[in-house]
Parts: C-alpha cells; sequence; structure tokens
C-alpha cells in the first residue's frame, strides 16, 4: 500500500510517500493511523490527534471507520480551509 503525506503529516514524518505492508489486522483508516503511530516518534508527532488528520483512499475522501479492503493509496493530510 501506498502512503502519500501532505503539508505538515509529510514535513513531522519527514517524507512525502513511503510504501507499507500493513499487520493484517489493520482493517480500516483508524487502525492504520493506530499502526502508523507505533512506526516511531516522528509518526506518533503527525499523527497523534488522529481526529483532525484527512484521508484519500485511492483519490476519494474517506471517514476513518473506512476499510482499507483493496486500497492501493492512502493519502494523509490536515484539515483544510479555503476562502
Amino acid at each position: 500500500m501506498k502512503l502519500v503525506y501532505f503539508a505538515w503529516v509529510r514535513e513531522r514524518i519527514g517524507m512525502a510517500e513511503e510504501t507499507v505492508e500493513p499487520p493484517r489486522n489493520v482493517e480500516t483508516v483508524q487502525d492504520l493511523l493506530g499502526w502508523l503511530r507505533t512506526r516511531g516518534d516522528a509518526y506518533d508527532f503527525a499523527l497523534g490527534e488522529s481526529a483532525t488528520i484527512r484521508v484519500a483512499l485511492d483519490h476519494d475522501h474517506a471517514d476513518h471507520d473506512a476499510s482499507l479492503a483493496g486500497v492501493r493509496e492512502v493519502a494523509l493530510f490536515p484539515p483544510m480551509t479555503g476562502g
């Protein structure tokens, strides 16, 4: 699964993207965020307030309870403001 990080999520983690193979018990976006936080301090810092993280699964916005089954790309980004 390809993970793509945007804005301050990217800055805090220290990379723009990576490919990972989460454990089998990672079934939802929330599971993924929790698993990523265990991968080190940078991930924990970037994703510690997981409720604020927005997600797109294969380019479609998704909620944190969305399934990851069949997903190839997950984009993680902070809330966006418009004007």
